[in-house]
Order: structure tokens, then C-alpha cells, then sequence
């Protein structure tokens, strides 16, 4: 089964340099069907720098032939599909319909999250894939799974309004539709725990860690009042609840 679990994830490792490609080109309008390139100084890549993470280790993170710095995002979007992948297998094997929709399911929240990180903004296109794949799950498991899509939505839909934007974008109110129509009404509150939960964590040792640095390197700091994005941490706790039935919430 090992060996199983390892070409499963060398397979989502390569639909996650793919990812990769949408995310860097979405909204850009540039083809996919474009050979890629450095980022950098235009040079077209060869298939020796395309190997996922493999190709980033032998470069050591740097172009062959400019030497600026290659994004971290690939090897981590790269290693992280894989890993999705592998769990996917391992939380719905053998109901390879099941695995089959949550590999699409997890290939979409890859984009939205890394693209939500990278730009501050949820992709439109991917996010209405997800909410589309989310209403078909919701409307085969019934009506509180309906609602509880609706009552997410409602929430982050109601912070984004009395906030004027400055707490969720509307992008987190349409990924919290979605959240809730995958998830049911209890997971959904124990998914939406975490994420707040881990957002807050994370936020906090960034302000650390970022006034730790701008003492040893003036660099910018990082307030309460800096933005984070929310999607990456909404998805993390849809994960955890998805694959690991993290209910936070008693009942």
C-alpha cells in the first residue's frame, strides 16, 4: 500500500506544478498553453526544470540562468497537492467516485488558497467551480446541509457588509457557502473554529516574528491592523474536520 501511497502523491505533485500554472497566470492573460518561463528574465524552462520539487532542490531555489530567486509557492503547492492527494485515498478508499470529486474538490482549494495568500483576493472562476461541485455534494446529502451553506454564507456575507470589507472580503462568504455545503451544519462550526483559531495564531506570531525583524532589520511591521488572508485558514479547517474529524464543537 506503500508503494501505492507514493505514486499517488509523484501524481499530485504533478498536477500540482500544473496548479502552480494557473495560479501564476490566472487573471494575467497569458495561455496556459504557454511554454512557462523565469519569472525573472524570460528564459523558457526546459523539461530538467520541471520536475516537481525535485527540479527547485537541484536549482537550490534559483533560476539556471539568471540566479534570482524561484517563489517557495512552487515546492510547497507542489508537496502539499501531493499530500492532499494521498490523503484523499486514504480517507475514501475504495469509493474511487468519492476520491475522484474530492481530488477535484482539493485541487480547487490549492488555487484559491495559494492565490488568496499570493494576491489577497479569491479567484473568481475556481471559487465558482468550487461552489458548483459544493451544491451537487449539499443537495445529495440533504437540507441541513443546504442550510448550514446558507447560514456560513450568511455570516461572512453579514461581517463584510457591517465591516465595509475591512474584516472578510465577499470572496470568504462565497468559500464559506461552499464550506458549509461539503460539510453539514456541525462540522461546518467546528471547521470555522479552527480556521479563526489557527488565523489568530498565525497572526499573532507574525506580528512577533515581524517586530523581531524590523528590530534586527528595519523591515515593515506587521500590526493588528495589517491584512491577512482568511481563505487559507478557512481551508485548513475544512481539511482537518474533511480528513481528520477535528469537532471542536461539543455537540
Amino acid at each position: 500500500m506503500w508503494l501505492w501511497y507514493l505514486l499517488i502523491f509523484i501524481f499530485g505533485t504533478i498536477i500540482g506544478s500544473f496548479l502552480n500554472v494557473l495560479i501564476i497566470r490566472y487573471n494575467t492573460g497569458k495561455s496556459l498553453a504557454g511554454r512557462s518561463g523565469c519569472l525573472a528574465c524570460g528564459r523558457q524552462l526546459t523539461a530538467l526544470d520541471l520536475v516537481p520539487i525535485l527540479s527547485y532542490l537541484s536549482l537550490k531555489g534559483r533560476c539556471r540562468e539568471c540566479q534570482s530567486h524561484i517563489s517557495l509557492q512552487y515546492p510547497i503547492v507542489e508537496v502539499l497537492t501531493g499530500l492532499l492527494f494521498v490523503l484523499t485515498v486514504w480517507r475514501f478508499f475504495p469509493n474511487f467516485n468519492l476520491i475522484a470529486f474530492y481530488w477535484l474538490i482539493m485541487a480547487l482549494v490549492v488555487i484559491i488558497g495559494a492565490y488568496d495568500w499570493r494576491h489577497q483576493i479569491i479567484p473568481t472562476g475556481p471559487m465558482y467551480i468550487l461552489i458548483a461541485l459544493s451544491l451537487i455534494w449539499a443537495v445529495a446529502n440533504g437540507g441541513a446541509y443546504l442550510l448550514a451553506g446558507l447560514g456560513s454564507f450568511a455570516f461572512f456575507a453579514f461581517l463584510w457588509a457591517v465591516s465595509g470589507g475591512r474584516w472578510m472580503g465577499f470572496g470568504d462568504a462565497k468559500l464559506g457557502l461552499a464550506l458549509g455545503w461539503l460539510l453539514g451544519p456541525v462540522a461546518t462550526l467546528s471547521a470555522l473554529a479552527l480556521a479563526f483559531w489557527s488565523g489568530a495564531l498565525v497572526g499573532i506570531g507574525l506580528m512577533v516574528a515581524s517586530r523581531l525583524k524590523r528590530l534586527w532589520w528595519g523591515s515593515k511591521l506587521i500590526t493588528i491592523k495589517s491584512e491577512l488572508p482568511f481563505a487559507p485558514f478557512m481551508i485548513l479547517g475544512l481539511l482537518m474536520v474533511l480528513f481528520f474529524s477535528w469537532h471542536v464543537i461539543p455537540f
